[in-house]
């Protein structure tokens, strides 16, 4: 029993949603309009100021939808609402971050610099102060996209466990293993 499934979505006041024949569920809001498709097992339905999802079977494939399908369209009304920020922090010497409109610079220890043009429903910012570990802010209203571009800049500089240098989110632990031991 999908107990996320069950649970109806509260539409918040100056949200638009439509939900058209072939399961296409679109959610018009002050930051933005985001689109989904869901799958012909679930039925999407739209009542006074919420929306329920139902099944059509018990099979394990149509629970797991159940609950993934109210999570995206959960997160959809959220994002255009009030919307999604990732901080990613540099971490290490000479590590830096600069941005240019949609366009970001990362210094990441490399013999060049690594430029990345950002996707436009993404606002990036950079932050760099003195002492402190360089942070790169990302905003959007669709959470699946700026988890993606999180990752992608994640993965130019993963953390490694030794020294902990990387591209790594704000707050995060990364384990850290002991080095080589001196031998006597």
């Amino acid at each position: 029993m999908s107990r996320i499934g069950l649970a109806p979505i509260e539409i918040p006041a100056g949200i638009e949603i439509t939900i058209s024949d072939k399961n296409l569920v679109s959610v018009k809001g002050p930051k933005g309009e985001l689109h989904q498709s869901v799958d012909s097992n679930i039925t999407v339905k739209k009542e006074e100021n919420s929306i329920v999802l139902e099944r059509h079977s018990e099979q394990k494939d149509h629970k797991a939808k159940h609950g993934l399908y109210r999570s995206l369209i959960n997160n959809m009304i959220i994002g255009v609402t009030e919307g999604f920020k990732k901080d990613l922090e540099l971490v290490g010497v000479g590590y830096r971050a600069a941005n240019r409109g949609q366009i970001l610079e990362l210094s990441l220890g490399f013999s060049h610099p690594i430029v990345m043009e950002i996707a436009s429903e993404v606002t990036v910012t950079t932050a760099s102060e003195r002492g402190k570990n360089p942070i790169v802010t990302l905003e959007s209203y669709d959470k699946q996209l700026i988890g993606q571009v999180a990752a992608k800049i994640k993965s130019m500089r993963k953390p490694e466990p030794y020294k902990g240098k990387g591209v790594r989110f704000v707050g995060e632990f990364i384990r850290r293993k002991a080095g080589k031991s001196a031998s006597k």
